[in-house]
């Protein structure tokens, strides 16, 4: 059974003044402000998987707002319809007939989760810092440091200059903020505990312990009483602090410790008999003795150990003197490549933040939220949204970071499993569009949409990416290969012969294709996940030697599955019917799942396919959702137009939701959170891909170097790279041309690589590395 580690802790650390140094970070992989966040979409994320925190950077009275990975609305809930599955061929005999409304009806009220919606993510609390006479600073600046994931902020008040730096240690399971100032007695603060549940209290423990203790009273819109609860610590060490109900208060001092732990019930999805008093004072007991500089110097080697792995240069202009939110403003007006380096590196650090080994996967905001209601719960949408996500995992030299999603796999083959009986009397394991902490698998909110079945067996392509980066036989065997063939299992039950037509195919139905169009049976996008899916059956099942009966069955039910279709308009079509409209800006792009993040689309595989899929792209239009254009960037990278990807990117990198421009739509916060709006983390995840895919592929049997790259990145280099197979790729390039690649092998073995249309194949031996250079292509 797995075990979360919910329990986390913050820590305020002043330390002495020989160790004061005021400079901001002189690099330009950060992000800094010379104004306070007054916005949460302002403020700076921070995070070690488990714990989650917002830094505001403000001086009289910080806010520093924070979420811990369990803390939902709810508890455990199996969300079954029992009888759905009676009422299946019914629907499918009205998909069949036309009879599209009177399917969703029917559907609606025999054939979606008991409750209707599953539960939302929430905040745990706000642990806030009020500095009296503080309200008036000069030389103020606050940052995020991208290279050592600390944040602070600097500021003067009275001939005296403050700091505080605030980071999130993932061995420690701690945040940490150290707060200085350059003359001596001048720390002084009272430091509370508040949360926006209205069923929780700050109270006193002990002479050095300040508690926060509550539950969350409802589970959002099923209005069932929630069983979560929650505990959060406040330790001080220092003698002259003083604690009552009302908080912690130090009148004078050089130095001090706060250490914040927060902890909840929850131990797995079907278990809330945590004690969350145990779990805070088993983490203060732990850090009892640590010192502020053992913490960092922990911290800095966890977190550069990941963000080191992978650098990236694509130059640099004046742009880079502005402060993030103007240099965004700024950045169709003038050239900026840093800033889309920055984008990069970013992607990369809001995934170590928020997504670690032991904690939850990343949530459609990530491990940050403040809301009660969050947009769509917070949760874990999973017919495009979860995936995005974890696409930067392995190719940006960050395997680790998938394993949470992993684990969340694992539990929801166990709840998929009672799904697929109860709705579809099928073997295996099914999950539709959406789950949450209680692993929900069944079909939720409304029939148009949420009957999706192959949410699952998307995610299993996550499972594959995973062997095939990392060529990990053990994982395969006994984590990826059970779930994808469980999950496939499903599907060999599933899928029905079309009876409108005499060509045999099997299609999945009912189903759509994610959000538009209503319930259908056989949407384009199903049959390319489910392909896809048997492929990696079918080659997992013969790289391990197992069955050779069940591979059979998979390779010749695959033949069968309805094929793509190029329609009227020279689209790929989205529906098995020739019906998309040119006009259709849709922000989902389902149908070409196959271009990416599948791979059975492939401008030398299947050009006729190719040029649909590019047709399709073209009709939807280069705006949308923040996330959307995530993606396009991604579809336009696999097309091989770096120029029209760097122009999906420029409308993605538009400044939203700030006081310096009237514009609300899909962008970048001020902080750089992606919006769609409101903010979804995913685009953030889809930028980084996409920036990787621009660079270096290797979807398509072999590793493509620079096969979309903009034609305003002349100069630049990127290094640490991962490609399918087990190698490393390091690329560099001078006046858009490849002046020397760099390809290292984890396992050994043959290495295909292609540049400029032209292939090479070469050995390597386990560790082996080989230079080439653009002469070696021609």
């Amino acid at each position: 059974m797995r075990r979360y580690f919910s329990c986390q802790a913050l820590f305020v650390t002043i330390l002495s003044l020989s160790c004061f140094a005021a400079a901001a970070p002189k690099h330009h992989f950060n992000l800094w402000y010379t104004q306070p966040a007054s916005q949460w979409t302002e403020a700076l994320p921070i995070g070690n998987g488990h714990m989650g925190a917002m830094v505001y950077g403000r001086t009289d009275k910080e806010t520093i707002q924070f979420n811990e990975e369990s803390l939902w609305t709810g508890h455990p809930t199996d969300y079954q319809h029992p009888d759905a599955a009676g009422v299946l061929p019914q629907l499918r005999q009205l998909l069949f007939e036309g009879k599209q409304k009177e399917a969703e009806k029917l559907a609606q009220q025999h054939f979606m989760s008991v409750p209707l919606r599953q539960n939302a993510f929430q905040p745990m609390g706000n642990v806030i810092l009020e500095f009296e006479g503080h309200d008036n600073p000069t030389d103020y600046k606050r940052w995020l440091d991208l290279k050592t994931g600390i944040s602070g902020v600097t500021y003067t008040i009275d001939g005296v200059t403050y700091k505080r730096e605030i980071f999130a240690s993932y061995p420690d399971k701690a945040i940490i903020i150290r707060l200085t100032a350059d003359k001596p007695q001048q720390i002084k603060f009272k430091a509370t505990l508040t949360s926006p549940h209205k069923q929780s209290e700050q109270f006193k423990i002990d002479d050095t312990i300040l508690g926060l203790r509550g539950h969350v009273a409802k589970t959002g819109e099923n209005e069932n009483e929630s069983k979560m609860q929650f505990q959060a610590v406040l330790r001080i060490h220092h003698a002259s602090a003083e604690i009552s109900n009302d908080g912690i208060r130090l009148d004078r001092g050089n130095s001090a410790t706060l250490i914040l732990t927060a902890a909840t019930n929850y131990q797995n999805y079907k278990d809330l008999s945590g004690d969350p008093m145990a779990k805070c004072r088993g983490i203060l007991e732990k850090l009892k003795h640590v010192s502020y500089q053992e913490h960092k110097t922990h911290h800095l080697k966890d977190y550069q150990a990941l963000y080191n792995r992978v650098s990236i240069d694509l130059g640099s202009t004046n742009a880079v003197n502005l402060q993030t939110d103007d240099r965004v403003l700024n950045y169709s007006k003038a050239a900026d490549p840093q800033l889309a380096a920055l984008l990069f590196q970013y992607g990369r650090y809001l995934l170590i933040s928020s997504s670690r080994p032991g904690s939850h996967p990343a949530t459609l905001q990530g491990v940050w939220n403040d809301r009660l209601s969050p947009p769509w719960g917070s949760k874990y949408t999973v017919n495009i949204n979860t995936e995005m996500n974890y696409w930067p995992a392995e190719m940006t030299n960050l395997s680790e970071c998938h394993q949470p999603l992993f684990d969340m796999l694992k539990d929801c083959s166990q709840t998929g499993a009672l799904t697929a009986k109860t709705f579809y009397d099928c073997p295996g394991w099914v999950l539709h569009h959406n789950t949450d902490i209680w692993r929900g698998t069944a079909p939720i909110n409304a029939s148009n949409h949420g009957i999706w079945p192959t949410g699952g067996a998307w995610l299993c392509q996550h499972l594959w990416w995973h062997y095939a980066y990392t060529l990990d036989e053990a994982f395969l065997r006994t984590t990826a290969y059970p779930i994808m063939k469980s999950a496939a299992e499903f599907f060999t039950e599933y899928l029905i012969e079309d009876p409108r037509n005499n060509k045999g195919w099997l299609i999945s139905g009912p189903s759509n294709s994610p959000e538009n169009g209503g319930l259908v049976m056989g949407p384009t996008m199903d049959h390319q996940i489910i392909r896809n899916l048997f492929d990696h059956c079918i080659e997992a099942s013969e790289i391990l030697g197992m069955d050779a009966e069940f591979r059979q069955r998979l390779t010749s039910l695959r033949k069968r599955i309805a094929p793509n279709q190029i329609g009227k308009h020279g689209q790929l079509q989205e529906w098995l019917e020739d019906k998309d409209d040119p006009n259709n800006k849709h922000r989902h792009v389902s149908h070409l799942w196959g271009l990416h993040p599948g791979n059975e689309i492939t401008r030398d595989g299947t050009p006729e396919l190719y040029e649909a899929a590019k047709q399709s792209l073209l009709f939807r239009g280069d705006k949308g959702t923040g996330w959307s254009m995530g993606w396009k960037i991604n579809f336009w990278a696999r097309l091989h137009d770096g120029d029209h990807a760097l122009k999906i990117m420029k409308n993605l990198l538009r400044l939203t939701g700030s006081s310096k421009t009237s514009y609300k739509g899909g962008g970048v916060y001020p902080n750089l959170f992606d919006s769609h709006p409101p903010f979804q983390i995913d685009g953030n995840f889809g930028a980084t891909s996409g920036i990787a895919e621009m660079l270096m592929q290797s979807h398509a049997g072999f590793i493509e170097l620079l096969p979309a790259l903009p034609s305003a990145w002349k100069d630049g280099s990127i290094t640490g790279l991962k490609a399918r197979g087990g190698f490393e790729v390091d690329v560099y390039w001078q006046d858009g041309t490849l002046a020397k690649a760099v390809i290292s092998s984890q396992k050994g073995g043959n290495c295909r690589l292609q540049y400029a249309g032209t292939t090479l194949d070469t050995n390597l031996s386990k560790g082996g590395q080989k230079i080439y250079t653009a002469g070696d292509f021609k």
